[in-house]
């Protein structure tokens, strides 16, 4: 009695979409908090320019958050497709 055919593919699919889910994360996590690091530097260093760098800023993490959700979006497929 061992696991076999549909089940074997379910638990993989599981697998699959929590290893998609944790490494897809990290990297947004890491960069948007470099970025709001770097943007902090810079506002420091020059205030005056605060709008334009919190704008910039901010542009960047959305760029950087969305291989975020696409490994979301993959892991929901592997969740609710498979």
């Amino acid at each position: 009695m061992g696991i076999e055919g549909a089940d074997l593919i379910r638990a993989a699919a599981l697998m699959g979409a929590g290893i998609a889910m944790g490494l897809g994360a990290i990297g947004p996590g890491v960069g948007e908090g470099y970025a709001a690091g770097k943007a902090c530097e810079a506002i420091g260093r020059n205030p005056q320019q605060a709008g334009l760098l919190t704008r910039t800023m901010l542009v960047g993490q959305a760029v950087s958050e969305s291989t975020g959700i696409y490994s979301l979006v993959v892991a929901l497929l592997l969740i609710f497709v498979v």
